[in-house]
């Protein structure tokens, strides 16, 4: 009795232990079949709340919740900050990270899925500025720039100033923050991607505008801890499926009014 009473008990124990490791399901280095999504809420139009504080809207909101659909899987999103995103992969917090434009020093250190979205670099200032226009983004020099930190809108900021172009920096921990001390006149203009920048400006009475747009040249994917080799093949196979299906063009229209997707297909 005693000697079965004992492997009960050691059936518990791994019952208990297995249901809490990452396991191979299906392939899929998941727990739970449940697809964990590292997100920075606060970066709308792509990821944040709505006004209840709780509902999550946004593209990759919609977009993931249609992959895992795609996978069979459930869903659950981690809110973290962008400072600590790439950190939670390497920790294993959560299974992809979104909305990561592909860079190649990110690509040694990180998987990257197919990319979903391009963007490209803006100027935005207030639509009563006295800054109209922008030739070329150099012409930013002498005024006061925000961006985002560790983002490439200030790796982008960061090429000009090693070009030679002087103006005053200013980083922030959130773009919405970047919005607000613009509008309070603390800044004079935004480096943004023009994604954010559709969301500000073309609301109904703006008090924002683009005065420069650059080419479409930041792919933006799926990012995962390096080696996940198995579910980034699992998600770019559902990502060819989303696009096939017009799922992608449907969400797009949906969020931005305009097809942004389309011209990340690389094939």
């Amino acid at each position: 009795m005693k000697n079965i009473i004992s492997i009960l008990f050691l059936a518990f124990l791994v019952l208990i232990f297995t249901s809490c490791e990452k396991q191979k399901q299906n392939g899929l280095t998941i727990t739970d079949r449940i697809l964990t999504v590292g997100v920075e809420i606060g970066y709308p139009p792509m990821e944040y709340y709505d006004t209840d504080g709780v509902t999550l809207l946004g593209f990759d909101i919609e977009l993931t919740k249609a992959l895992a659909q795609k996978l069979g899987l459930g869903i659950k999103y981690i809110d973290t900050s962008w400072e600590g995103i790439f950190a939670g992969l390497d920790t294993g917090k959560y299974d992809i990270a979104v909305n990561i434009t592909i860079l190649p020093e990110r690509q040694k250190r990180f998987n990257f899925t197919k990319p979903y979205i391009d963007s490209s670099m803006t100027i935005v200032v207030p639509r009563n500025s006295s800054i109209n226009k922008m030739e070329k983004p150099e012409d930013i020099a002498g005024y006061k720039v925000a961006f985002q930190g560790d983002t490439t809108a200030q790796y982008f900021a960061d090429r000009l100033k090693k070009q030679g172009i002087v103006f005053s920096s200013f980083s922030y921990d959130k773009i919405i923050n970047c919005f607000y001390d613009l509008l309070l006149g603390r800044v004079d203009l935004i480096i943004v991607d023009n994604i954010v920048a559709y969301h500000y400006t073309e609301k109904e009475n703006s008090d924002l505008k683009v005065i420069w747009q650059g080419s479409s040249d930041e792919y933006i994917a799926f990012c995962l801890k390096k080696g996940n080799d198995a579910l980034t093949i699992a998600i770019d196979n559902a990502i060819d499926e989303l696009y096939s299906d017009g799922t992608l063009l449907e969400i797009s229209h949906k969020i931005f009014n305009r097809d942004l997707v389309s011209s990340a297909r690389l094939e």
